[in-house]
């Protein structure tokens, strides 16, 4: 069964759930080595905070470029499965990363959308995706059928182990509240960029 018929709801009926929870169930199924690409501001604090895994990347200021760095690694490391927590605001500055993702099917590839309908870390502008957008939609529409609202925190238990058996690629999106962020992120990017090579075995 394909995510979008287990994920049957739309944006409108999803629950809104909490996104450092809902970080801590991805980080709490990753058995393999998994890589993990924290999108910039709240989304890589909380994966901070999850713990700091090797195999981790956590984004400084670059919105909309982690999608396409998760391609990147997903295509590099075929046999390893490649994870982006991205948030909406993010998402809509590089929607043309979804046509890509779908034209090229990394089969290794799961996107974790966290909308909560804000620039959460700029000052909490609306963005589109509060009012017209549905990224979902917009993500099956570029290509990628395995797009699905979660509809609560046990549907996103089972679409994120359902994506981790390389069925992809795959986008879950999960409507979050405004909480902020359990920590921040050490701001160093050479130890980032040290750790995550290492952790990615492409450097002695």
């Amino acid at each position: 069964m394909s995510h979008s018929q287990t994920g049957a709801v739309g944006a409108h009926n999803a629950k809104v759930m909490n996104r450092f929870d809902l970080t801590k169930r991805v980080v709490d199924k990753l058995k393999r080595e998994e890589a993990v690409i924290g999108g910039i501001g709240n989304a890589n604090f909380d994966l901070w905070a999850c713990g700091q895994r090797p195999q981790n990347f956590y984004m400084l200021g670059s919105m909309g470029l982690t999608i396409p760095i998760a391609l990147g690694v997903a295509i590099a490391q075929p046999k390893r499965h490649v994870i982006a927590l991205e948030g909406d605001g993010s998402l809509l500055m590089q929607l043309g990363c979804l046509a890509t993702v779908a034209m090229l099917r990394p089969a290794n590839l799961t996107i974790v959308l966290w909308d909560n309908g804000l620039y959460q870390i700029t000052g909490s502008q609306t963005t589109a995706s509060a009012t017209t957008a549905d990224l979902v939609a917009i993500a099956r529409g570029a290509g990628i059928a395995d797009a699905a609202w979660a509809a609560d925190e046990d549907d996103f238990d089972r679409l994120v182990a359902a994506a981790l058996k390389d069925g992809g690629p795959s986008l879950i999106a999960a409507r979050i509240d405004g909480k902020p962020a359990v920590a921040t992120t050490d701001r160093d990017p050479v130890q980032i960029r040290e750790r995550f090579m290492h952790g990615l075995g492409v450097k002695g």
